[in-house]
Order: C-alpha cells, then sequence, then structure tokens
C-alpha cells in the first residue's frame, strides 16, 4: 500500500517512518475501515452532530455545543497558523489538565494539518526535553497553570503560547479573522498524532498515527463493542495526554455525536459525584478505581451507567463479578497499546467471559504464537500477536523490530487463546516469575489476593533467589481499618492456589506505586524486593 500525497510543507514525520519493510500488515476488513485518499480526522470528527447538540461539559456546569467547539477550533486554527506560524507537518505539543479547551486545542492542531504531540500535565521538564528533542517540537500549547515545567525545560527554539490566562497574547486572546477554518486536505496516511511511552525500561518510543487511525478505533472497538448512542455521557479517569482517554472522552464521543464530561481530576472520589450528577452513561477507567468505588458507592447514585470500560491493566475477575454484584453492569474488559492506539480485543454484554479479555474487535486480527513466531495450539501460553487497521510506526526508532516482526505487532503480553476463540490474559510478558522451574503469573496470585475481603489493592512480583531462580513476593494494601496480617493472607491463599504459587512474603504497603495514568509499576517493586 503507497502512502497518499502528503500535505505537509514540514515532512518530518513522514521522513521519520520507520522502513516499509518494517512496518506491520494492516487490514481493512470493514466496509467502514475504506476511507478516502484525503482525509482531516478533526473535520469529520467536528460534523458528527447538529450545532446545537451538547459535546464537551466540566463539573462547574459549563457546557459546548458542537456549533460553539466548532468556532473554538476554527478560532485557535487561525491563531496557529496566522499569527503564530504554523505550517501543515509542524509538531505542537499539547499539555493541561483535562479540559474542553485542550480537547479543542488538539482538533485545531489537526485541522490545521499539524501534529498534536500529547503528554501529561504531569510529565516533568526533563521528560518534556526528551519528547521535544525526539519529535523536533517546534511550538506548544499549554494551559496556563501548566506552564512552569514547560518553561524548565528550555527546549531551544520552542515557541509557547499559553491558553487560559488574561495576557494580550494568550492564545483565546489572539486576534484571528472572523468566520470557519478550511480543514487542510491532508492525506488519510498522513500523520496526525504522535503519542509517546512512558520510557520506564529507557527513552521514551514515539508511535505515530494517522488521520485515519483516529477514525479507524472509532470505526471498530467503539461502533462494535462499545456501541455509542448519540445520546450517551462519557466520563473517566484516563487524561487526553494517554490514547485511552483521548479515544474513550473525545473520538469515540465525537464520532457518535454523543457528549463527554471532562474531569480534571477524575480519582475514584471524584468519579463517582460526577456520574450521578451529570447521569453519565458510559464510563472510561482502570480495574484498581473500579475496586476503589466499590468501597466508596454508599450514598452515590450511578444507575444512570449502561457501559463500563476497563484497560490499562488486567481486570481481575473479583473485581468483574464484584461489580456486577453491586451494581447489575457487565464491564467491558479489553487490552489497548499505545502503538495501536486503543483496544483490539474485547468483548460487551452477552459475549462477555469473566476471566478473559476477549476476543479481536471486528476489524482486528489476534494469534498466540511461540518466540520463533509460530503459533501454538489452544490452551497453550505464548505471546499476543495482533495486526488490524492501525499499527505501530514508532518515529525513528530501532525497537520497531522488536514490536514489530513477520507483519504483526507483539504486545509484550502473554497470552492463551482458549479453544472457543476466546483471549485470557495470563502476565505481561516480563511479569512471568520463573520459580524453581514453574511458571508462576503474578496476575493469577493478584487475582486470589483481592478474592480476600480485607484486600483493596495486590502486584506480585519475582525475587531473585539462589536455590529457586526466584521467589513470589506480594505487595498489599488493604482496606482501612483492617489488621493487615501478612501470614493470613498467606494463609488464605494456600487455600487458593497450589502451593508452588504462594508468595514467600506478603509485604503490606500504603499504597502501590502507579504511573500518572494509574499503571502498576512493577519495576519499582521489583526494585524494592531484590534490596530486601
Amino acid at each position: 500500500m503507497n502512502l497518499g500525497v502528503s500535505a505537509h510543507t514540514d515532512t518530518f514525520a513522514r521522513d521519520h517512518l520507520p522502513p516499509r519493510e518494517q512496518w506491520p500488515d494492516l487490514t481493512f476488513d470493514l466496509p467502514e475501515l475504506r476511507y478516502p485518499a484525503r482525509l482531516n480526522a478533526a473535520a469529520e470528527l467536528l460534523e458528527g452532530a447538529a450545532p446545537d447538540r451538547p459535546v464537551f461539559h466540566t463539573p462547574a456546569g459549563e457546557s459546548w455545543t458542537y456549533g460553539e467547539l466548532r468556532s473554538r477550533v476554527d478560532g485557535i486554527a487561525h491563531a496557529l497558523t496566522g499569527t503564530l506560524g504554523v505550517v501543515p507537518g509542524n509538531r505542537v505539543l499539547l499539555r493541561g489538565p483535562t479540559t474542553p479547551w485542550l480537547a479543542a486545542c488538539w482538533l485545531a492542531v489537526l485541522k490545521a494539518g499539524a501534529v498534536a504531540v500529547t503528554v501529561l500535565a504531569q510529565t516533568r521538564p526533563y521528560e518534556l526535553a526528551t519528547v521535544c528533542e525526539l519529535a523536533r517540537v517546534t511550538h506548544a500549547l499549554c494551559d496556563i497553570r501548566s506552564l512552569d515545567d514547560l518553561a524548565k525545560a528550555e527546549v531551544p527554539g520552542l515557541r509557547i503560547t499559553a491558553y487560559g490566562g488574561d495576557a494580550p497574547d494568550d492564545l483565546l486572546n489572539l486576534p484571528v479573522p472572523h468566520g470557519p477554518y478550511e480543514a487542510v486536505r491532508t492525506a488519510a496516511d498522513d500523520v496526525a498524532l504522535i503519542a509517546f511511552t512512558s520510557g520506564t525500561t529507557g527513552r521514551p518510543k514515539g508511535c505515530m498515527h494517522f488521520h485515519r487511525d483516529l477514525l479507524a478505533i472509532a470505526d471498530t472497538f467503539s461502533k462494535h463493542v462499545l456501541a455509542p448512542r448519540a445520546d450517551d455521557v462519557f466520563a473517566g479517569s484516563p487524561p487526553l495526554g494517554f490514547t485511552f482517554g483521548l479515544g474513550g472522552l473525545v473520538v469515540f464521543p465525537m464520532r457518535a455525536g454523543a457528549s463527554a464530561l471532562l474531569l480534571e481530576q477524575a480519582g475514584p472520589k471524584q468519579l463517582l459525584p460526577a456520574i450521578a450528577g451529570h447521569r453519565v452513561s458510559v464510563l472510561f477507567t482502570a480495574p484498581t478505581a473500579y475496586r476503589a468505588m466499590l468501597g466508596e458507592m454508599d450514598g452515590h447514585d450511578v444507575s444512570s451507567l449502561r457501559r463500563c470500560v476497563s484497560a490499562g491493566e488486567n481486570l481481575p475477575s473479583a473485581t468483574w463479578e464484584a461489580w456486577r454484584e453491586r451494581t447489575g453492569l457487565r464491564i467491558i474488559n479489553g487490552i489497548g497499546a499505545t502503538e495501536l492506539l486503543h483496544i483490539f480485543i474485547s468483548a460487551a454484554d452477552e459475549g462477555i467471559r469473566p476471566g478473559t479479555t476477549g476476543v479481536p474487535v471486528p476489524g482486528w486480527h489476534a494469534r498466540v504464537q511461540d518466540e520463533n513466531g509460530v503459533p501454538v495450539p489452544d490452551g497453550q501460553q505464548g505471546l499476543l500477536a495482533v495486526r488490524g487497521p492501525v499499527g505501530c510506526r514508532y518515529l525513528a526508532d530501532p525497537r520497531q523490530r522488536e514490536y514489530v516482526r513477520d507483519g504483526w505487532n507483539l504486545t509484550g503480553d502473554t497470552y492463551v487463546r482458549e479453544p472457543d476463540g476466546y483471549f485470557r490474559f495470563v502476565a505481561r510478558a516480563d511479569d512471568m516469575i520463573i520459580s524453581a522451574g514453574y511458571n508462576i503469573a503474578g496476575p493469577e496470585v493478584e487475582d486470589a489476593l483481592l478474592r480476600h475481603p480485607d484486600v483493596r489493592e495486590a502486584a506480585v512480583v519475582g525475587r531473585p533467589d539462589e536455590a529457586r531462580g526466584q521467589v513470589v513476593v506480594a505487595y498489599v494494601v488493604v482496606r482501612p481499618g483492617a489488621p493487615g496480617d501478612p501470614e493470613a493472607l498467606r494463609a488464605f491463599l494456600k487455600a487458593e492456589l497450589a502451593p508452588y504459587k504462594c508468595p514467600r512474603e506478603v509485604v503490606l504497603l500504603d499504597a502501590l506505586p502507579r504511573t500518572a495514568t494509574g499503571k502498576l509499576q512493577r519495576f519499582r517493586l521489583r526494585t524494592a524486593s531484590d534490596q530486601r
């Protein structure tokens, strides 16, 4: 498949795509995935509903309509290409808490034909400098409350424009032409977004996604699994700097003509009253948040919910069962990746099988294979390999060869494909613990711990051991007021698991280490475990 004629004047992004022989195979099985050669994703999303329909809400009670959003996006796009001198293909960094204005900036960057570089509001100066260096970022749009660390990054030549302030040079105060902004006629395969991974194991990897990719995640997972309605109100905890949040809180609702509640603070204590106060019907968050909300649910009305989506880490079956028992709702489990933009294995409604992730989302294909790329029989553990309409394209990074092999994206997860076609998560490939010749999946031990009524969170890692190679160590957070007896927890596990899977040590913590997006940082626990 040849690339279309680019609309980018600044060709950096296309010039730094991986060589074509290193791309994964792409599949466009569904009719809705056959996009025209010229496509601007922002223009498509902004036409998702009539002008008077609501699109974004805030906790303070502010609501934007699609018409108001279009007008504000056009004003920002005029400012970008006029006063600020952005040309198609320039990389524009976006930084700030989750607000309608951040979403409007993202849409304006795409509409102007530039490339959005999304980062979390919590990203620190050194990390910001690294991202800007790798992506050769020329401009930044930053919430005025998030300026300090970006200024401290001291990125050479970076033009920073704040929004949300009173200064004359604030983005929202710049003089711009009145009237609509004509979207740049980008190619469907022009790069629209560079999303960086967390970089916990080395320099961050920039994942480059096309305009068509942004629509493809809505036209596969959202359309066929989530099945949103125009009257839905979306909300969730993932920020817009995280592709889980960008899809769940902007792309999916707008593609369906629905609306989203955008929360700057979106922990379990904020989500529950927000659901009740704004009648949220579609919720995106991580397994940990679902479990935490169960302990805070008294007095909160969640009857408006009809769809609950979990991703970011494995959903323990104990959490799924507890949420179903309390709310009557079946959590839609899913696995996605920044490299593939969003969820590619999932199931909904009666298709859900607790304890499994699901089946390939329509438009996607998956298999389980060995280290040599040979598919393994059903029921046998192996590496998850995926392909579909979106694929991994790292920004000038030799690790492309590790993620893409023989046309398949290797996600780094160990899975089993059951005989009925359902995919069951075993562990991240680097989370398998090998003790005295036994393969032990940390998530299985965690799931057992979570069945104990006193356990709120659990994480299991391997600790080097001279005699056994590794031994199992469990880190546990108990509910407030619980006694937290490590030996009692070990005794409980001995009745739940085979003896070789039981932790040699249970360590009580006040909280587990997590990234800003809520992912568990096992490497920090491994380091702590190695030093014990």
